[in-house]
């Protein structure tokens, strides 16, 4: 019982994981950014300014909008250990 409770478990959590990167991924279509155009210290500069935020439109999204970009700009980053781009 204990282990199809955990199996379950493991399913929930990577089902909403999934669901968050493919919410991110349509984000980042719509605001037509690539997160490997950047390294991660540049797009945690972009977040940490108001100014950097409104020239790619971040400024218009919700909170928990800019916090699953923000996630998936800085773990798909160029200089991530997972980087959009193929051979990096």
């Amino acid at each position: 019982m204990k282990k199809i409770l955990y199996l379950f478990f493991i399913f929930i959590i990577s089902t909403s994981i999934n669901a968050n990167e493919t919410m991110a991924k349509m984000i980042v279509e719509e605001l037509n950014l690539s997160a490997a155009s950047k390294a991660i210290m540049q797009w945690e500069r972009v977040f940490s300014s108001a100014k950097k935020m409104k020239r790619y439109k971040i400024d218009k999204l919700n909170s928990k909008q800019q916090q699953l970009l923000k996630d998936y700009l800085i773990n798909h980053a160029i200089d991530s250990d997972q980087p959009t781009v193929a051979g990096i």
